[in-house]
């Protein structure tokens, strides 16, 4: 580890592509990403490790088609890519990206994922990478700082982080739609903890509580079972809501004795609107947190 927050910022080695492209008009796409490798006393290039690097980021990008266009006349999403670009020529330690493709059409969007994924592979460039949309953090990320109002909430692979969220924000806050929660008492006697809820075909054995008497039921909406006809562990349900979301999946909104639990389902699956169908939610994919919000380290068996 290095400090650098006393450093001059040429010694620091970061770079900022920032969430507006920014390009400098009255030059071409070479020397726009050429720009700052002349400009850089610590490197010292040569001409021919200056054109190696620019043509590099170039095919990588697949911005060869703009090399000899006006700047002004390109779109925002290639402008973008040209940041980049012009970040990962030069090579530095770390490239800080400040929510980057939130101002460019959809087709640029996913070209930048693509890329970005690239760059990282090929140049083994350290990237840390600022957004709001969990969509983004989940599918680029090789490990999440996960922040809320300043603080850390959590730090770990993407697969971490949705499986096991520290709190009910991480639960509820990654996913389309995030967690179900919701919240039962506990029975306590001679010091084993019961748990029993209308989710729930049988109570519950909890171990590793300590003294709590509410505790928040966590579950993922495609961790929810959903079955035509009666099942062992199911309770029964009713459809109240069905709708579409992202990758064509249904999202079934159910109501079981007065509580919503959210499900998703394939499309085939012939699940209609007040439909009775059977729910079953594997203790496999609880998690229990404190109603303060905070997960709980338990071990769950059905009695």
């Amino acid at each position: 580890d290095e400090r650098v927050d006393e450093l001059s910022p040429s010694e620091r080695h970061i770079w900022m592509v920032f969430q507006y492209p920014v390009v400098y008009r009255g030059m071409d796409v070479y020397r726009n990403i050429e720009l700052p490798l002349l400009q850089d006393k610590r490197q010292r290039l040569s001409k021919t490790e200056r054109k190696a690097r620019v043509e590099s980021v170039i095919e990588t990008l697949d911005l060869g088609h703009a090399v000899g266009k006006d700047i002004s006349t390109l779109d925002n999403g290639t402008r973008q890519k040209i940041a980049v670009a012009r970040a990962v020529a030069r090579q530095p330690r770390i490239i800080l990206f400040d929510e980057p493709i939130t101002n460019v059409d959809v087709n640029s969007k996913v070209q930048l994922k693509r890329a970005l994924k690239k760059l990282v592979k090929l140049h083994s460039q350290t990237i840390i990478y600022v957004t709001h949309d969990q969509t983004e953090a989940m599918t680029l990320a090789d490990e999440i700082l996960l922040m809320r109002a300043g603080e850390i909430v959590q730090h770990g692979t993407p697969r971490d982080i949705y499986s096991r969220p520290n709190d009910r924000f991480g639960g509820w806050f990654l996913g389309n739609p995030g967690m179900n929660f919701v919240e039962y008492p506990v029975q306590r006697e001679d010091g084993s903890y019961t748990l029993t809820a209308p989710l729930f075909q049988k109570p519950i054995q909890v171990s590793g509580l300590n003294g709590q008497r509410q505790v928040l039921v966590g579950i993922r909406p495609e961790r929810v079972r959903v079955h035509h006809t009666e099942s062992p562990l199911a309770v029964a349900a009713q459809i109240i809501r069905r709708s579409i979301v992202v990758g064509g999946q249904h999202l079934l909104t159910l109501q079981i004795e007065g509580q919503i639990l959210k499900a998703k389902v394939a499309p085939d699956e012939g699940y209609n609107e007040q439909a009775q169908v059977w729910v079953e939610c594997p203790l496999e994919h609880i998690t229990l947190f404190e109603s303060e919000g905070h997960r709980l380290e338990t071990t769950l068996r059905f009695s």
